[in-house]
């Protein structure tokens, strides 16, 4: 549904007063009404919630002039259930009047509670868990156990990831972006990423996911050729760039700030195995595709029908509030025991009774479902865009972790340049339309909201999408 303003001066749809701001194309009041010159806008789905300066309300955000925007990035796949869910919020506020902290030497309701109810997501032998403060604090002290328990000390991770930004996880993060001009990464060996879109091989059934990509493929039924070379990848660098005997392997089930890259179906099967031949414990950093959010499963792991020998998670855990886990087997765990461990803020009350909650509202609110039915249907139709325009070269990802790849042309696959993606990413934000990038080039949007959005907003965003990419395409 699209509205029009005069062409005479620039008026808000729906109220009539007049707009005192310049320079915008349009914009989003706090009730959705909306401030537009004269073309063609699509319009925002209506909203009662009746907000103060820099409020978020479930799927929405507002900023200090009473804009309204759709949140398709959530705080970088953060805000899991939607923002200042009132679930959520009530268990925060009733643990604040009760106990705002106490460290983890001394055992409290709320901590046991949630370590006990976590734990029953996980199949055994994942039982054991530690609490951290975030994702870079969980992958840090994954590598401390990894190290500790195998004897070694080299890890592996793929190019173009990103497992935090602490000194030591910097390591385990290949993508320049991230790296400063330090030495950094002692112990860490990126290996290459099976990227069936931008690596050297790929096809039309590789990945597990709604939409394939554009590449032809001539492999035999049920076998996947460029599986096969990244493997034989995995293998070289085994073979040349790390000792016979290594620590872990670091992976995300699908790779975020790498631009929700996917792999090969079986890769990360056939990858554990070499991985835990060679002494090697295999991480599933689960930050940004746990608790739901790949709609299929609870865990992006178990969409590759592999078990983890140690699960990292933060982000969606606390819905934005500050925390992060390990979880692990009793064996690993038992090494750890060589020194002292200790959190000052792991295992707090108030984080725990939210994560707590968090687990509830996943269940109560059925978030897992939404992210796969709109999550599939926003892919699906991205397709069609897809074809649509020669600038999107690939639509990929599962439930709400999707990411759209922009390219100069589609035979070339050529990354579109910064500033073409920052005019896009722009133009949807004076739209009332939020969302992320990433990829080693910037290349990708990044499109992972609250797990509350409906098939309304998903229609709002492709509307304003497709009119973006018009903008672009006319202005190119």
């Amino acid at each position: 549904m699209f509205k029009l303003a005069s062409s005479l001066s620039v008026r808000c749809v729906l109220t009539g007063k007049s707009c005192s701001r310049s320079g915008s194309v349009q914009f989003h009041l706090a009730g959705g009404a909306l401030c537009q010159k004269s073309h063609l806008v699509p319009e925002m789905p209506p909203c009662d919630f009746k907000p103060e300066e820099y409020t978020g309300h479930m799927q929405w955000l507002w900023d200090v002039d009473g804009r309204r925007y759709l949140d398709l990035f959530a705080g970088v796949a953060t805000v899991s259930v939607g923002h200042c869910h009132p679930k959520v919020t009530a268990a925060a506020e009733k643990q604040l009047r009760r106990l705002w902290h106490t460290t983890n030497i001394y055992v409290h309701p709320p901590l046991h509670e949630y370590c006990e109810k976590l734990a029953s997501y996980f199949p055994d032998p994942l039982k054991v868990i530690y609490l951290t403060n975030s994702g870079s604090e969980a992958n840090d002290l994954a590598m401390l156990m990894a190290r500790l328990h195998t004897g070694n000390f080299d890890i592996i991770t793929f190019r173009g990831s990103y497992h935090g930004g602490s000194p030591q996880t910097m390591g385990l993060t290949s993508n320049a972006a991230y790296k400063y001009p330090i030495a950094n990464g002692l112990g860490c060996t990126n290996t290459m990423c099976p990227d069936v879109f931008r690596g050297p091989w790929g096809g039309s059934h590789c990945r597990d996911s709604p939409v394939q990509t554009i590449r032809e493929c001539s492999c035999a039924q049920g076998h996947c050729m460029a599986n096969d070379q990244y493997i034989g990848q995995l293998k070289e660098t085994f073979d040349t760039s790390v000792p016979s005997r290594i620590a872990a392997f670091f992976a995300e089930p699908i790779q975020g700030v790498g631009g929700a890259v996917q792999y090969p179906k079986t890769y990360l099967k056939e990858a554990y195995k070499l991985v835990r031949e060679r002494g090697g414990l295999c991480i599933a950093d689960e930050v940004q595709t746990g608790f739901g959010r790949t709609g299929s499963h609870f865990w992006g792991f178990q969409g590759h029908d592999v078990i983890p020998d140690m699960v990292t998670m933060a982000k969606g855990i606390g819905n934005g509030y500050p925390m992060g886990a390990v979880v692990t087997t009793p064996e690993i765990a038992a090494s750890f025991a060589k020194g002292v461990h200790f959190n000052t803020f792991g295992g707090n009350p108030v984080a725990c009774a939210i994560a707590s909650s968090v687990l509830d509202t996943i269940k109560e609110d059925g978030a897992q479902q939404i992210s796969l039915n709109v999550g599939t249907y926003l892919m699906t139709e991205l397709a069609k865009l897809r074809d649509k325009y020669e600038i999107i070269g690939d639509v990929r990802g599962k439930g709400l972790q999707i990411g759209v790849e922009m390219v100069k042309d589609k035979a070339s696959r050529h990354p579109l340049p910064p500033e073409a993606m920052s005019e896009i990413f722009e133009d949807m934000k004076d739209m009332g339309v939020l969302i992320g990038k990433g990829g080693v080039y910037g290349q990708t949007f990044r499109i992972k909201p609250p797990m509350c959005i409906t098939m309304e907003d998903a229609d709002f965003f492709l509307a304003i999408f497709n009119k973006s990419l018009h903008n672009y395409m006319e202005r190119r």
